[in-house]
């Protein structure tokens, strides 16, 4: 599996060209499941939800024109067989985990089976994760909780799918504590090495090869 981690989604030149690499064929050929689960732990996450849903929006995955598109709930698996919805994962080309909260979207993809899924499928398939869905790739996210409220959740480890962390959103006016100071004091918390990426920049990985698309500014933190 291919992966593309944002903080904001295919927002520039840039980034929507690599997914297009990643996919081997233009968007619109291709087939999606969004994930929204990670909203529902913000405030106002359904209708936060819903507008990632329908591409309201600009920093959504879900409205670049896939050829289909279906919403994979995880909170909803764990009461559905798997032959249900696992054949349906299996034939994506693209699974678009959106963002909210990080240990609420980590706990359920551990619960509903979908991470235990993930290393299982198809080579030419792409992840990818907007913010949340892009930090639970790592090892951990050092109980980053965006939500600001109890979630009941003690687990902050990702799903060791990198072996880095991501801290997403770096300088964005409408988040004054992701500053560069603040994504240095966050990653000294964590063993493995840290970027901190603006949401006009993305991570794409390869086989195990890491490499930074930018039309912004990021900055590599080493434990």
């Amino acid at each position: 599996m291919k992966l593309l981690l944002t903080s904001a989604g295919a927002n520039n030149t840039s980034i929507r060209n690599t997914l297009v690499e990643l996919l081997g064929k233009p968007i619109s050929e291709s087939s999606a499941l969004c994930i929204p689960t990670a909203a529902y732990a913000l405030p106002g996450g359904a209708v936060v939800a819903w507008k990632q849903i329908c591409g309201e929006y600009s920093a959504s995955l879900f409205g670049l024109g896939w050829k289909s598109l279906g919403v994979l709930e995880l909170t909803a698996l764990t009461s559905i067989k798997k032959e249900r919805w696992v054949s349906m994962v299996r034939e994506a080309d693209a699974l678009l985990v959106n963002g909210g909260d990080p240990l609420y979207l980590s706990y359920w993809l551990r619960q509903c089976g979908l991470a235990d899924l993930l290393p299982s499928l198809r080579s030419d398939s792409v992840y990818v994760g907007l913010s949340a869905g892009s930090m639970v790739t790592g090892p951990t996210f050092a109980g980053e909780n965006y939500g600001g409220i109890n979630l009941q959740i003690d687990d902050d480890s990702g799903l060791g799918m990198v072996d880095f962390a991501i801290f997403p959103h770096l300088d964005h006016e409408q988040f004054p504590e992701n500053s560069l100071a603040n994504a240095e004091a966050w990653a000294a918390k964590l063993p493995v090495p840290t970027y901190a990426i603006d949401d006009q920049t993305a991570i794409k990985v390869v086989d195990g090869s890491v490499e930074v698309i930018s039309e912004g500014h990021w900055k590599l933190f080493n434990p």
